[in-house]
Parts: C-alpha cells; sequence; structure tokens
C-alpha cells in the first residue's frame, strides 16, 4: 500500500524535474571532490574559509576524540552537562558579544529548539519568507501567530507590524540568506527595531566566521538571538545558538529537543574551541574569500548571466528546473559540480544554480568554470 502510493509520488516528482538524488561523492581532497571518482572542483561546499579539509584542525579534532572519548553518553540535563561544553559556550558568547550560547548537534536542532523551547500560541512571530526551512518547521511546533513578509522588504515587514497589536512579537530572518545570497538591510532593520521594540530572532549560519572582523558579522547589533553553526566557515559539525541572558536557562527548561536528545561529547567543546581561535585570525582567509566571490560575480555578470548575491553565495538564475538540473550534470563532465537548486527549496519555476564560494578557489577556478558554463547556455 505505501509502497505503491510512494512509487507514484516519485515518478511525479520526476517528471516535473523535481527529483532529487544526490551524486556518489568517493572522496574530498581540499576544493576537489570525487563523483564516482571522477575529480572535480566543488562550487557547491559551504566550507567557506577551508577549515573543514585543514591538516592542523583535523589533528587538534583527533586529539581531542583520543582524549575525551566518543560519546557524553547522556542527555545534557541528566550526566552530560560537562565543565568543558559550558565553559566553551560562555567563550561563545563572549567572542560573538552575548551573555551566553548553547550548543547542539545541528542547526535544524537548534532552530527546533528555539522556537518551540522560546515562543507560545500568545507570541507573534513575523518572518521573512524566505528563512531556512527548519526555522519554519520551529515555528510551526510553537502554536504562535506567524505572519510572512517580502523577503528583505523593510516596508512590508513594518505593514505587518503596524497591524498586529501583540505584546510578545519577534521577527525572524537571516543575516546572510542561505539561497538569495544578499544581506540584511541591517540599518534600516535596526531602526524598525527601535521603533516597535521586537525580539530580533537572526538566523547567521552562512555569515558567522565568513564575514567581518573575527567572523562576527556584527551580529550583537542587529540579533537579540543569535543562530550560528559548526558546519558551514568552522569547518565542523553542529551549532550554536547565542542568547541573552535568562534565555538559556528558560530552554534548559521548556526546549524538549534540547532536554530529550544525547549532547554532543565533550571532545566536541574542545574542538570547536580550537577552531574559535582560527576564526578569531582568520582575516586574511575571509578577505581572500571576499575577493574571489567579488570576481565569480563580476565575471559571470560580463558574460551575461543573471546573477544575485552580495558575498560568498551566489545564485545563477535559471528558472527552469529540468534544465538546471541538467546543466549541473553536464558540468560534472567539464570538472565542476555546483548544485541545482529547485522547489521547494526555492519557489516553482524558478530554479538556480547556487555557487558556494570558498577562500581554496582560484581565478583560474573560476574563469575555467565560467566557460564551461558558457557552453550550455
Amino acid at each position: 500500500m505505501f509502497t505503491k502510493r510512494f512509487a507514484a509520488k516519485l515518478l511525479s516528482k520526476k517528471k516535473e524535474g523535481l527529483y532529487r538524488k544526490p551524486v556518489n561523492i568517493t572522496k574530498r581532497r581540499g576544493k576537489y571532490i570525487y563523483i564516482n571518482n571522477c575529480k572535480v572542483i566543488n562550487f557547491a561546499s559551504n566550507d567557506y574559509l577551508g577549515l573543514g579539509v585543514d591538516k592542523k584542525i583535523s589533528e587538534k579534532i583527533s586529539q581531542n576524540f583520543l582524549k575525551y572519548k566518543n560519546s557524553s553518553s547522556s542527555s545534557r540535563l541528566v550526566s552530560g552537562n560537562y565543565s568543558i561544553i559550558t565553559e566553551t559556550e560562555k567563550e561563545y558568547a563572549k567572542h560573538f558579544g552575548f551573555c551566553d550560547s548553547l550548543f547542539f548537534p545541528s542547526g535544524y536542532q537548534a532552530n527546533l529548539a528555539l522556537f518551540s523551547g522560546l515562543f507560545s500560541s500568545q507570541d507573534s512571530l513575523f518572518f521573512d519568507k524566505h528563512v531556512h526551512a527548519s526555522c519554519v518547521k520551529g515555528m510551526v511546533l510553537c502554536n504562535a501567530d506567524c505572519f510572512g513578509y517580502n523577503h528583505n522588504s523593510i516596508s512590508h515587514l513594518e505593514k505587518r507590524l503596524i497591524n498586529n497589536s501583540s505584546e510578545y512579537r519577534a521577527v525572524v530572518t537571516e543575516s546572510l540568506f542561505s539561497m538569495d545570497g544578499d544581506f540584511i538591510k541591517k540599518e534600516d532593520f535596526l531602526s524598525l527595531k527601535a521603533k516597535y521594540g521586537f525580539l530580533s530572532v537572526i538566523d547567521a549560519a552562512h555569515s558567522l566566521g565568513a564575514i567581518g572582523n573575527k567572523g562576527c558579522d556584527e551580529i550583537d547589533k542587529i540579533a537579540d538571538v543569535g543562530v550560528g553553526t559548526f558546519g558551514k566557515a568552522f569547518g565542523f559539525f553542529g551549532a550554536f545558538l547565542l542568547l541573552p541572558a535568562k534565555f538559556k536557562e528558560y530552554l534548559f527548561n521548556f526546549a524538549s529537543p534540547l532536554i530529550y536528545s544525547t549532547t554532543l561529547p565533550e571532545a566536541h567543546a574542545a574542538s570547536v574551541m580550537d577552531i574559535l581561535q582560527v576564526i578569531s585570525k582568520a582575516d586574511e582567509k575571509r578577505e581572500k574569500l571576499k575577493n574571489i566571490s567579488i570576481r565569480m560575480k563580476k565575471r559571470l555578470k560580463h558574460f551575461g548571466f543573471k546573477v544575485k548575491g552580495d558575498a560568498h553565495i551566489i545564485s545563477i538564475i535559471i528558472g527552469n528546473p529540468a534544465k538546471a538540473l541538467k546543466i549541473s550534470q553536464n558540468l560534472i563532465k567539464k570538472g565542476y559540480f555546483v548544485l541545482s537548486v529547485r522547489y521547494p527549496t526555492v519557489p516553482l519555476n524558478k530554479a538556480i544554480l547556487r555557487i558556494g564560494m570558498t577562500a581554496l578557489h582560484t581565478k583560474e577556478d573560476v574563469d575555467g568554470f565560467i566557460n564551461a558554463l558558457s557552453d550550455f547556455r
């Protein structure tokens, strides 16, 4: 019964050009991945600073797991609240300018815990329509009144706020959007926050570590609550919340994704402390990332491609999902991997090729990619 239904729905996905099947990656070497043993330059990575393939960091992580072992073997609220985790969370809070922080196994779980734990039916949440799926899922779980506003539109957000009289209001957005690649309009956002006094929740997964002095992206200026991930610029795994006073205590008591999950091991905390020291001194890598990203965007525009993106996430507008998928598949044969992003990640018939730039990429990589892409216009 179920198998028949699943088969029919999968066939429908294939006919619509929306079927998803991950490529088979046999190994990774720096900026390269091997797809079915074919070496290609990876333009679909979130390893923005290249720390995920850094040999010195890998050695430190290995030493940490030898020292602290494999697992915490408990949830945080039972016997998993190790002092090294608490101490490292305080260092992260200090680095980014917050009162406290809290670690999670993934960004998805962090957002589920954040929204389902903090908010309830007495609250009103206003969210950019392009926020991450995990934010949307978390908002569904909290039973708050939720109101979407047009992507990065401060004027539409204000209209939503004007028409709402709730005492408890929060705005959910991103600092650097994961698909569009554009920055939040910080000054306009701050002006609106000062005027209406809402709580700001900023998902900064794609900017922390990669943007700004010491990788901070001035998150403390715009966010009451910030969401970061170790799985992108930090080159590791897991995620963290940046929190004001009392919020951590509240989540310990009301966030079921935290309460009922095995916590990350001590070795993870030791490793992200090592990584934070690298991140704080990585301005040269951030500058390289910025410059190579500017080159990619300029060169794409020069050759007539329609592109979006303010930083290291660049979207090439394709439209037709089947066409986007075909281009992505053909580029592999040319030695380049870039992701075709289709519905429901982006709106229907607004498919894109999403480029993730890293500090490992060179001018030659950019020029070669654009030459290969031009063959499939």
